[in-house]
């Protein structure tokens, strides 16, 4: 998964690529040609006292230092470039294939663990291809082209290369395999971490107000712990690992040094190839770290591709029509032929055989018990979800072969949670509609039945939105809410309970507002509240998913049972007269 990620997307990074191997392999080069021009000193100026030969080496040293340098920062710069293109590219990807999920794909995901996908699982990776362009590249480099310039100095100790680096890998090896599954577990543990804490900030007022304080406070603690131990046991074998490096080099190094001062006392080796080959063993145990180093990441890089990819490979369930209808033979209408709706694996479905049909001007209402399949029937029409089997038509035309963009266009939603983003109320009205002028946005909150409470406010139309719409009332949100639908001005408008905030008085005001700017437009209205569709065009009844009446008020009351039993449980409140 992880070189699949790597080749998807660092295709347009090749030319980038190609040079940071270059510079890097100039860099390394001219590092591994230091020591042996340091010998060359030693031996050939040190031992014979040529300041001379000692001058013009060292100049030659410090122009091969200043080629590595520039080498080196210029592919780190390349490096790091690449990388954070990489990212970029990849967290877009991501956004957007989420973007295109039906609610059932989100669902199934969780939405803090898509969070955590696109942000940290993309970091992950992305920190993993910056340090291959800054030290994986120039490790086997180093490693490689270390053994061949060591071995040209003194071949008596390349026996020691051969132990130190097999002591070193196998070391390495039993660490890296322990740390594998802690990274994916910790992963895991991540998600959790993000879902209790989104769902404490979420739903902070009910927590408050059921004094739960104490009791989320040790749910989030038992997630904080789960991933704390899995980072601490993380930690220690990572910690585990430069000491055993660091172990790995002090020894070799002793053991050069030790065997190297007998050859130089026997007359085999000079003193400058004893340095030379000491640095080199250095830097070969050094680059084996740095290779290591970027194993121990891998295994996190690739339990986090894995988790990417699962996303980017998850195709949505609501796929565009191949060949989109962009002109619909009818207007404002809408139609249920059979449909039935049931999620992957469920026992029962959801919806089953809905069938009605409303037209221009005609207020279709849904009513039903909790749980009846309201909400699920209305986001069948905008395809937030799509039917498993039977046919939904807007405008004459089944959904499915609608242009997406004609279809949102034609469509007004008001969902049941009234959400609103963070910015002013003049850019969240303008979602409905990007090119709305103020005027439009005050007529719609004149009809919205949010006109007064908008002007009392100081910056009016520019007034600040706080994420969710926080920072107003439940029943000022839903009234932003149907405004923001409202200045789309389409062709259907979907209220899914999007009274239940207001008071009867306000409901009443705003339904007769809104009945001269729909009088050519389909309407379909979730409610609970009977007294308010008492006067629909007709009334749909859902019980456990089945439509088991269709009709006007008066008719449904003489011949629904279930739609009488909703009535009569709402009399005593005083909602039906």
């Amino acid at each position: 998964m992880l070189v699949r990620l790597l080749r998807t997307y660092l295709v347009p990074y090749q030319r980038l690529l190609a040079a940071v191997v270059a510079l890097q392999l100039a860099g390394t080069l001219a590092a591994l040609y230091l020591p042996s021009l340091n010998a060359d000193i030693i031996d050939n100026g040190v031992a014979q006292g040529d300041t001379g030969y000692i001058v013009r080496i060292g100049g030659v040293m410090l122009a091969v230092s200043v080629v590595q340098v520039i080498a080196t920062v210029t592919a780190v710069w390349f490096g790091a470039r690449t990388a954070m293109g990489f990212g970029r590219d990849a967290r877009a990807a991501v956004f957007h294939r989420v973007g295109a999920f039906s609610s059932r794909e989100v669902t199934g995901f969780g939405a803090p663990s898509l969070i955590t996908r696109t942000t940290n699982d993309v970091q992950q990776v992305q920190m993993l291809v910056l340090l291959t362009c800054t030290m994986m590249v120039s490790a086997p480099i180093m490693c490689v082209g270390g053994i061949v310039m060591a071995l040209r100095e003194d071949l008596g100790l390349s026996w020691l290369i051969v132990v130190s680096v097999t002591v070193l890998v196998a070391a390495i090896g039993a660490i890296i395999s322990r740390m594998i599954p802690q990274f994916r577990l910790m992963q895991a543990r991540l998600d959790v971490v993000n879902r209790v804490l989104r769902e404490q900030i979420s739903g902070i007022r009910v927590v408050r107000a059921f004094v739960r304080e104490p009791v989320e406070r040790e749910r989030f603690g038992v997630a904080n712990a789960d991933l704390s131990d899995t980072a601490l046991r993380t930690g220690r074998l990572l910690a585990l690992m430069f000491p055993t490096v660091m172990l790995v080099l002090n020894v070799s190094s002793v053991a050069v040094l030790w065997f190297g001062a007998h050859r130089i006392d026997a007359g085999q080796m000079q003193v400058g190839s004893l340095t030379a080959f000491l640095s080199y063993l250095l830097q070969i145990l050094m680059s084996i770290m740095m290779a290591t180093f970027m194993l121990v990441l891998v295994p996190r890089a690739a339990v986090c591709a894995e988790r990417l990819t699962e996303v980017l490979e998850t195709e949505p369930s609501v796929v565009p029509p191949t060949d989109p209808v962009r002109d619909v033979p009818s207007h404002a209408s809408i139609e249920l032929r059979g449909v039935s709706f049931a999620y992957p694996g469920a026992d029962s479905p959801v919806l089953t055989d809905i069938s009605f049909r409303t037209g221009p001007g005609q207020v279709t209402a849904i009513v039903g018990s909790t749980g009846s399949g309201k909400s699920t029937l209305l986001s069948l029409v905008p395809r937030l979800v799509d039917a498993t089997d039977g046919t939904v038509l807007v405008d004459g035309v089944d959904v499915r072969r609608l242009d997406p963009d004609l279809l949102h266009r034609l469509i007004g939603l008001v969902p049941q949670t009234s959400y609103l983003f963070t910015g002013t109320i003049a850019s969240n009205l303008r979602y409905g509609r990007a090119d709305a002028t103020d005027d439009d946005l005050w007529q719609a909150l004149r009809t919205a039945q949010a006109e007064d409470f908008v002007r009392e406010l100081a910056e009016g139309l520019a007034a600040p939105v706080a994420q969710g719409g926080t920072n107003f009332s439940g029943g000022q949100r839903q009234r932003l809410a149907i405004a923001r639908a409202l200045v789309r001005q389409p062709e259907v408008y979907l209220f899914d309970d999007s009274f239940s905030a207001l008071d009867l008085a306000t409901d009443a005001r705003l339904r007769a507002a809104l009945r001269p700017l729909t009088r050519d437009a389909a309407v379909v209205v979730v409610a609970q509240r009977v007294s308010s569709i008492v006067d629909a065009d007709q009334i749909l009844v859902l019980e456990d998913g089945e439509v088991v009446g269709l009709g006007t008020h008066e008719s449904l009351l003489a011949g629904c049972p279930t739609y009488a039993e909703i009535v009569e449980s709402q009399q005593p409140a005083g909602a039906v007269a």
